[in-house]
């Protein structure tokens, strides 16, 4: 199980935001790279970034801050208002190890298909985000008429085996994150799933250790409001591997 710790990107600094709400927004770092230093010298080996800007269709340099981050040896999950073969190759070439797809993969699943073809299963996850049961796009504005475990089995069939779970309801707010929810999508879809939103404790990283069914946890706030060390987490899932 591998934590990766949240760097949430716009305008340059390090936010966040509840339950992806662009008006609810809290900034904890000017300095970006910077803040992931931090991560890597408590032992994070991957770290999840979120190109807010780009999943609010805004301009930003966040491209620049991917770069000088992963010159620290650190592997990038990377994501946010990728929406085309272009930006996926980008987001690649400036060194992301993994890009996440969200709202492409319901406007356009075919481009999911294509990118695990051309870049590999290991290179791609796709964003299985929700609200009420349905599946949520464009930052979490807009709701799609599909769950979470129909996206998932499509995805499955394309060769896909990475995917993020985000109960949107909890992002944000400390309140525990969604574990039943998150390992039974793991069962019922085949992906690896990786938990992300509302890990508040501890607790939330043993719980989903238990399952034996998660392959991940992204942990944002916690970690920036100081209820844990990263270093705690990670000695809790054995540390990370290289992935």
């Amino acid at each position: 199980m591998i934590i990766y710790p949240a760097i949430d990107l716009r305008g340059g600094k390090v936010v966040r935001l509840k339950e992806g709400d662009p008006n609810r927004q809290k900034v904890f770092s000017e300095n970006p790279v910077a803040t992931a230093e931090q991560w890597i010298e408590q032992g994070a080996t991957w770290i999840h970034m979120v190109n807010l800007d780009g999943a609010f269709a805004n301009t930003n340099d966040n491209p620049r801050i991917l770069q000088a981050v992963v010159k620290f040896n650190v592997k990038v999950q990377f994501g946010g208002g990728l929406r085309s073969t272009t930006d996926i190759q980008k987001a690649l070439e400036q060194g992301a190890s993994r890009v996440v797809l969200g709202t492409i993969a319901i406007e356009n699943p075919a481009l999911v298909e294509e990118a695990v073809k051309r870049w590999g299963s290991e290179r791609i996850c796709v964003g299985l985000d929700a609200r009420d049961g349905k599946v949520t796009t464009h930052g979490w504005q807009q709701k799609a008429d599909l769950t979470p475990v129909e996206l998932g089995k499509q995805m499955k069939t394309f060769g896909l085996e990475h995917a993020l779970y985000t109960d949107v309801s909890r992002d944000g707010h400390l309140q525990g994150v969604n574990v039943e929810g998150t390992a039974a999508l793991a069962r019922d879809t085949g992906l690896q799933v990786i938990a992300s939103g509302g890990v508040g404790s501890l607790d939330d990283i043993h719980r989903l250790k238990a399952t034996g069914e998660v392959a991940g946890a992204i942990i944002g706030m916690a970690l920036y409001e100081g209820k844990f060390q990263l270093a705690e987490a990670l000695a809790i899932v054995g540390g990370n591997d290289a992935g």
